[in-house]
């Protein structure tokens, strides 16, 4: 391996304690974002929701914004702040036109003797509107999104023009010639439902308020772009026909199997273990309950069921008998309106989404009872009402919509109470194999032992996260892990097999790929070339020959330890030549898979994967240029 090589496995080996440091169960959680609060929708510049209106300072050196969620101010024209208490517009001037550019088209005045009329372009006619010029359509298509709301011509130059529409707020230096958007920090992305978290070669998947597409963050991608499917089409369309079965309007429905339910918006429930060939109602607490907004229900247990309820009344429910009666777990959950609710079930976590941040409880969801307590866990989120809450997969990480701000995500709290065992390099609970990095999620481990064999504990900074080794002499199927932590002894039930592969990715689901003869990480900026050879970092790969101690760095010098096990790379399910399959040089539990890419004419992004000795690995996604 290069020396660039060696230094930027480092960059990985950093990259694995943040993944690992995301996944750590604190008191405090410590968010992080996720994407900004733009998308890419092939506008002049990314967008983001509606601007109600836009306006100028006095001299023109700050440009104010209204959104729904407050008034923001930026001098730089990049990054924008709440504004003081109290900013306002200048009044408008009354203005009329002899005809509109658009039927229902509005006019404004501007300095200097101009009108613009706003509909879906922006136009400005100099003769009192006999003719006009339309100032952002390209191609019979607004350049700067539909529905003009606001314009704002600046006092310090007449040719700064500042425009809010449904996509944000533009710029133009030119009098209208060309325009930018001031879209990429502004907090106004209207995120009302986390779909997915990352896996494989998606991202992590919205809903945006009012937006007919679901948007993506592609795994290591720096902007939201429109995602194909994955959407809430079948979710709508499951309302639909409980609004005409029930006659009554359908605000929220969830199923698991053939166990469904159904909520109203006057804060009714329905349930039906038949997959909705009868639905019966729910016997519900006492009291006017609120809208039911959101309703859980976990897959594996189809009895327990969560509903979020806006309203004054109740505003969490649960049931656990699959409907039949529901019961309040407020305790001492603010009185505000819930968005959204989620749980791990096995561990006895609820979290919820309210109009006063997130919350979080422990609660035994199979038997009867109420919390004591809801922990809040907005204190270093923005001060915004959250719309959705979401645990990944592995209920390893949490992840929640604030609105105007987009997603963030932490540690999931609960981790601390229950922790889980999974695989370092992708969150996932996949089995173990001979060499494995894991994460032990929610407690500090001292020692590790599985049957006769010791787990050599990696260093981790943190009192809730630990990763262990699997030594290369462990056998399965199942392997009773005796875990020495701060809290006292714990045993897990974890399963081994001879290989069991992953390649490693970051917490945005970016994988650690690199070119083999620069050793500069692969991405959507610094593309693999086609004929090109490319590093693949894993783990799970199995025994080595020759055999080497699990808990030491591999030497950088010397015989290759081989992976025993056949090895493939797979891009786009086309079979790719696999150059050398071994432990990576300097570091413990990582494996180097080389791959030769072949000289290809389809360019763009592809999905690469390995095997060992049949088993798959997690697909990637790779991005091939000429």
């Amino acid at each position: 391996m290069c020396q660039s090589a060696t230094s930027r496995l480092a960059v990985a080996i950093a990259a694995l304690a943040l993944a690992a440091g995301t996944a750590q169960a604190q008191a405090q959680p410590d968010w992080r974002k996720v994407g900004p609060p733009s998308a890419e929708l092939t506008l002049a510049s990314p967008a983001t929701g509606p601007v109600e209106q836009v306006w100028f300072s006095p001299q023109g050196a700050t440009l104010y914004a209204r959104t729904r969620s407050g008034v923001f101010w930026t001098a730089d024209f990049e990054t924008w702040s709440p504004a003081p208490a109290g900013s306002a517009p200048p009044a408008s001037a009354p203005a009329s036109a002899v005809r509109l550019p658009e039927p229902d088209a509005g006019v404004t005045a501007a300095l200097g003797g101009a009108i613009f009329a706003l509909g879906a372009n922006l136009y400005r006619s100099e003769d009192n509107g006999r003719s006009w010029t339309n100032l952002t359509a390209y191609r019979s298509r607004s350049v700067i999104g539909a529905r003009q709301h606001s314009v704002a011509v600046s006092p310090a130059d007449p040719d700064q023009l500042a425009v809010a529409n449904d996509f944000g707020v533009w710029r133009s230096m030119d009098g209208g010639i060309t325009w930018a958007g001031l879209n990429q920090s502004l907090p106004n992305l209207p995120v009302r439902r986390i779909l997915s978290t990352p896996s494989g070669i998606a991202g992590t998947r919205i809903q945006v308020e009012n937006w007919p597409t679901p948007l993506e963050l592609p795994p290591g991608g720096a902007l939201w772009v429109p995602a194909q499917g994955a959407g809430l089409e079948s979710e709508e369309a499951q309302k639909q026909w409980l609004t005409v079965a029930l006659g009554v309007p359908i605000t929220a429905a969830a199923a698991a199997g053939e166990t469904l339910y159904a909520g109203s918006n006057d804060g009714r429930l329905w349930f039906s273990g038949d997959g909705g060939l009868t639905l019966q109602p729910a016997r519900l607490p006492a009291g006017a309950l609120g809208p039911v907004e959101r309703i859980y229900v976990d897959a594996a247990e189809p009895r327990v069921a969560l509903a979020a309820l806006g309203g004054d009344g109740a505003h969490v429910l649960r049931t656990f008998n699959g409907g039949d009666i529901w019961d309040p777990v407020d305790a001492d959950l603010p009185k505000a309106p819930a968005h959204a609710v989620t749980a791990d079930v096995s561990a006895g976590a609820v979290y919820v989404a309210t109009s006063a941040g997130v919350f979080w409880t422990q609660l035994d969801l199979l038997t009867a009872g109420s919390p004591q307590h809801w922990t809040p866990l907005s204190d270093a989120l923005p001060p915004a009402p959250a719309y959705d809450v979401r645990l990944d997969p592995s209920a390893v990480q949490l992840y929640a919509a604030i609105d105007g701000y987009g997603v963030y995500a932490t540690a999931a709290p609960h981790r601390r109470l229950s922790l889980r065992v999974v695989n370092a390099f992708d969150f996932s609970t996949r089995p173990a194999a001979p060499g494995s990095l894991l994460s032990v999620v929610g407690a500090h481990v001292n020692t590790a032992r599985g049957g006769d064999l010791e787990y050599p504990v990696l260093g981790m900074p943190s009192d809730a996260e630990s990763q262990i080794q699997v030594p290369y002499g462990a056998s399965g199927p199942a392997v009773s892990l005796a875990l020495n932590t701060n809290a006292g002894l714990v045993r897990v039930d974890l399963q081994v097999q001879p290989v069991s592969p992953a390649i490693f990715v970051a917490p945005d689901g970016a994988a650690m790929l690199y070119d083999a003869d620069s050793g500069l990480p692969l991405d959507g900026r610094n593309p693999a070339r086609s004929g090109g050879r490319v590093q693949i970092f894993a783990t799970g790969l199995g025994k080595v020959q020759p055999d080497w101690p699990a808990g030491v760095p591999t030497p950088l010098q010397g015989v290759p330890h081989a992976v025993t096990a056949p090895v493939k790379a797979l891009l786009d399910g086309v079979a790719v030549p696999v150059t050398r399959a071994e432990l990576a040089p300097g570091y413990v539990g990582f494996y180097l898979v080389e791959v030769q890419l072949p000289v290809i004419a389809n360019f763009g992004g592809a999905q690469l994967y390995i095997t060992a000795d049949g088993q798959e690995s997690n697909p990637v996604q790779i991005v091939i240029e000429p």
